[in-house]
């Protein structure tokens, strides 16, 4: 392991929680398409397969801030297992009612509520935050890691979610997708040395972490940027199918994300100078020019290479966005800001799988890429128009929750180092 990142896991007890996030973010990556896998296979419906990875992804989106929200004020311990339990009983409902075969609508509730899971990489990115608050070249190699966990997760998540499902039996990948859940989310909360300390209703400025401008820009950027991701997946199985080879999509999409793990381990080891917010605004227009290349794709391997330059945009870009959510929003209210841009992905994954599969079946795979063109048009054009706002000095009160002349002193040194 490179030194940074060697120097980062110094501090006792960070190897012990960035594990215990790994299996707890595990299900992110085989959930959705575990059940989908799960239901096509039992029913062949398609249709009703994808209606229910989007109604875990909403959910997750509506739920997970309030998730974070509540983390801030009471603690991870505390909030944490008793929502797990909650979701992992509504898995466990979900295959059940697959398994016999009950009513659909049975199955839609059932996803609802297992949609109903934490935000574990926010939960872990603000351990780090808490111990190297002030050391902003440390956070940005911890960030940059995380980052590359993400993407790990994203690589291997979904070959091992479909290749349960398919090798063992229909429910084996939401299955273990639980398992995963409840595993990394009681070995996190069992760690209280690390656990950041919460802050009670008193200290809070009052409202939702969404009232800073500067986190509605990332948000909204997000959501388009989710898009691209989630008209990415769509389409690339398509485009695979058509070719007939639609088993080498999930290896063409593992690609995307292999670039993007590299360029988040590159970047964790370089330390730039700088505005963030300038850094964020190339990064999300490196994200939209690189989905033109795609139009282009005559075939498998051109398209990965292809996914493959495309992908050394997102980690950089994600690592320099939880910069800027920490600058951008009260302490007090940092898990909840930065699962905040966790669903700005979810509700712009769900919307960009949706238009790109209604343009397939118009047009065909190839036209589908035109999807996450205008999905990156749109989050370069929402990046300039709030530049201004992520470039703004922010506020002691805003940046330190009203904590004092100390605080504001760290969050400075914040930004001229990362």
């Amino acid at each position: 392991m490179p030194s940074p990142y060697r120097a980062i896991f110094a501090a006792p007890g960070t190897l012990g929680f960035s594990a215990a996030g790994f299996f707890g973010r595990m299900p992110l990556a085989m959930m959705g398409i575990g059940v989908v896998t799960m239901v096509s296979q039992m029913t062949g419906r398609y249709g009703l397969a994808g209606a229910l990875s989007a109604t875990l992804a909403m959910a997750a989106a509506v739920m997970g801030p309030q998730v974070s929200r509540m983390v801030d004020r009471y603690g991870q311990r505390r909030v944490l297992r008793p929502v797990t339990l909650v979701a992992a009983a509504a898995v466990a409902g979900l295959l059940v009612c697959a398994q016999q075969r009950l009513p659909d609508w049975t199955l839609f509730v059932f996803a609802a509520g297992a949609g109903c899971v934490p935000s574990m990489g926010s939960m872990v990115r603000a351990r780090w935050a808490a111990i190297y608050r002030g050391s902003g070249r440390q956070l940005h190699t911890a960030y940059s890691w995380e980052s590359i966990v993400d993407e790990v997760c994203f690589i291997f998540g979904p070959i091992v979610s479909i290749g349960l499902s398919t090798a063992w039996f229909p429910e084996a990948g939401p299955l273990v997708a639980g398992v995963f859940l409840v595993t990394g989310v009681f070995w996190l909360t069992s760690q209280r040395a690390t656990e950041p300390a919460p802050h009670p209703k008193e200290h809070h400025t009052g409202g939702s972490a969404l009232r800073s401008p500067g986190l509605q820009v990332l948000v909204t950027a997000f959501v388009a940027t989710g898009a691209i991701f989630g008209a990415v997946d769509v389409v690339t199985v398509a485009f695979a199918e058509e070719r007939g080879h639609k088993a080498a999509a999930s290896l063409v999409l593992a690609v995307y994300a292999l670039g993007s793990c590299l360029a988040g381990a590159v970047f964790g080891l370089v330390h730039l100078r700088g505005k963030p917010s300038t850094r964020w605004l190339l990064g999300v227009c490196a994200m939209a020019v690189s989905m033109i290349p795609l139009q282009l794709a005559g075939s498998l391997p051109f398209l990965a290479v292809a996914l493959f330059v495309a992908g050394l945009a997102i980690a950089p870009t994600m690592v320099t966005t939880m910069a800027l959510v920490e600058q951008h929003v009260p302490r007090t209210q940092l898990t909840e800001g930065m699962t905040w841009t966790s669903t700005g992905l979810a509700v712009g994954v769900a919307l960009g799988s949706s238009a790109a599969g209604w343009v397939v079946d118009a047009s065909g795979a190839g036209a589908g890429y035109a999807v996450p063109v205008v999905a990156g048009a749109l989050a370069a054009a929402v990046a300039f128009l709030g530049y201004r706002r992520l470039a703004e000095p922010v506020t002691s009160e805003v940046a330190t929750g009203g904590r004092g002349e100390d605080d504001r002193h760290l969050r400075t040194d914040d930004e001229h180092v990362a």
